[in-house]
């Protein structure tokens, strides 16, 4: 392999687990539940050129394989972090705003029983 391409590769790779360190920060500190969820979703993209980068490098293409597995396992975590934040969110609104929402959906549905 050509001695620059190396060097470039272990660069990239340098990069990422730089940046994949500040997302971890990220994702302890917060503030916010979507900003956390966000930073673990970078990580597993990270991860993700980390290994396809090492594909490259080492010239093992199960690695790629491995690359696969890890974006799919990845996706489907984040869309089941979603999910839950998703249903949590809903809880809260419905406790601080529940009141409200009924006496407003009972509201339109008068309106609509006058038309």
């Amino acid at each position: 392999m050509d001695g620059y391409l190396e060097l470039f590769l272990k660069a990239v790779i340098i990069f990422c687990a730089c940046i994949s360190i500040i997302c971890f920060i990220r994702a302890v500190i917060g503030p916010t539940i979507p900003d956390r969820i966000l930073a673990i979703n970078m990580i597993g993209t990270q991860m993700i050129i980390i290994i396809s980068v090492l594909t490259i490098l080492l010239k093992e293409a199960w690695l790629a394989d491995v690359a696969a597995v890890y974006a799919l396992l990845s996706f489907l975590g984040v869309v089941v972090l979603t999910k839950i934040y998703i249903g949590i969110y809903r809880k809260k609104h419905a406790e601080l705003f529940g009141e409200e929402a009924e006496a407003l959906g009972t509201h339109e549905k008068d309106n609509a029983n006058e038309k």
